[in-house]
C-alpha cells in the first residue's frame, strides 16, 4: 500500500462544522452480489471499517433468505460481530423487512432497525408486494414493537429522485411518504436516488419541501447512487441545506436487486475526501478505508469503481 495523499483543506464556514457518514457497505454494498461472500470475509470486513473509524455500519439484514441470498447469515454474521466486537455489535443497525426480521434482530439484543419504504406505487409493489399505501400498515406494527422494546428506527424511502417504471417522482409525494414514516415512529429518514438520476436543484427542493413539513434536517439522511456521475455534487447540495447524515458504501459497492438500473452507491471514500477538503470533520482514517476497499475488491475479483481508491491505491493485499 502506498503513502496516501490528502487534498488541500479549504473550508467553507457557510457548510456544517461535523458529518456523520453511515456506512451501508456490508449490506447494501454486498445484497447483491452473485457468488456468496463468506461469514467470516464479510465479519472481518466490518471489523476493518470499525477500525478505520466509521460511526455508524449497517451490517446485515434480517431478510427472508430466499429474497436476499446473499444475506442468509445475518444471524450467523452477528453472533461473529458480538464475539469480535462485544457491544459495538449491537448498536450497529440492521435491515429488517418486517415483524419476522425484527423478532429475530431483538433476539439478538440489537438495539438499531431500518425498515425499507418506497416513494412509488410501482417499487413498493415489486420491492414490498404492497401497494403505496399498503406498505405503512406493513410497517406499523414493525416500527410500533421496536419502539416499544427501545429500540431505534430508521426509513429508507427508495425512488425519492425517480423511477425506472413510472419516471419522475412529485416532490410532494416523497413528503407525503416521509412524513407517514416518521408519524409511524421513525425518528431518521434517508432519501434515496435509487437510481441514480437526482441533480442538485431537485435535492434542494426536495429538502425544502421536507422541512416546510416539519421535518427538520437532523432527521434526515441523504443516500445517493453515482449512476450519471452525479452523487457528489448532490451531496455538496446536501451540506449546502444543512444535512450532515450521508450514506455511503465502501468502495462504492452495491445497487438495488429490485431495481437493474440501480447502480453502486455514493462511494465512502470520494464522500471522505470531499469532507476533507471541505474541512468537515468525519472521523474517517482514509488510508484504513481504502485498505479495506482494495482488500474487499480482491476478495470479489473486481476492481473499487471508487475514484479515490483508484487514484490512491496501490496493490490489493490491504
Amino acid at each position: 500500500m502506498t503513502t496516501l495523499g490528502l487534498p488541500q483543506v479549504v473550508p467553507d464556514p457557510s457548510l456544517p462544522g461535523r458529518v456523520r457518514i453511515y456506512e451501508v457497505g456490508p449490506r447494501d454494498g454486498l445484497q447483491n452480489e452473485q457468488t456468496l461472500v463468506p461469514t467470516s470475509t464479510k465479519a472481518e470486513l466490518v471489523r476493518r471499517l470499525v477500525d478505520a473509524g466509521l460511526p455508524v455500519i449497517e451490517s446485515t439484514s434480517f431478510v427472508h433468505p430466499r429474497w436476499v441470498p446473499q444475506l442468509a447469515d445475518a444471524a450467523d454474521l452477528v453472533d461473529a460481530l458480538v464475539v469480535d466486537l462485544g457491544d459495538v455489535a449491537l448498536d450497529m443497525p440492521v435491515l429488517v423487512p418486517n415483524e419476522r426480521g425484527l423478532d429475530r434482530a431483538l433476539e439478538k439484543g440489537l438495539r438499531h432497525i431500518a425498515v425499507f419504504g418506497s416513494a412509488t406505487e410501482t417499487f413498493a409493489r415489486r420491492n414490498l408486494n404492497r401497494s403505496l399505501d399498503e406498505q405503512f400498515a406493513m410497517f406499523e406494527p414493525t416500527v410500533r414493537r421496536a419502539r416499544d422494546a427501545g429500540v431505534d428506527v430508521r426509513a429508507y424511502v427508495s425512488m425519492c429522485f425517480g423511477d425506472p417504471w413510472e419516471g419522475a417522482v412529485p416532490v410532494d409525494q416523497v413528503v407525503s411518504v416521509g412524513r407517514r414514516l416518521v408519524d409511524l415512529g421513525a425518528s431518521e429518514l434517508s432519501l434515496g436516488d435509487t437510481i441514480g438520476t437526482g441533480t442538485p436543484g431537485h435535492v434542494t427542493a426536495l429538502l425544502a419541501a421536507l422541512n416546510d413539513a416539519g421535518l427538520p434536517n437532523e432527521s434526515l439522511a441523504m443516500h445517493f447512487h453515482d449512476t450519471y456521475g452525479q452523487a457528489l455534487s448532490n451531496a455538496v447540495a446536501a451540506l449546502r441545506c444543512g444535512v450532515t447524515t450521508f450514506d455511503a458504501s465502501t468502495g462504492g459497492l452495491g445497487g438495488c436487486p429490485y431495481a437493474k438500473s440501480a447502480t453502486g452507491n455514493l462511494a465512502t471514500e470520494d464522500l471522505v475526501w470531499l469532507l476533507t477538503g471541505l474541512g468537515i470533520e468525519h472521523g474517517v482514517d482514509l488510508d484504513r478505508l481504502v485498505s479495506t476497499s482494495l482488500w474487499m475488491a480482491s476478495r470479489l475479483g473486481r476492481p473499487s469503481p471508487s475514484a479515490v481508491v483508484r487514484a490512491l491505491g496501490g496493490d490489493a493485499d490491504g
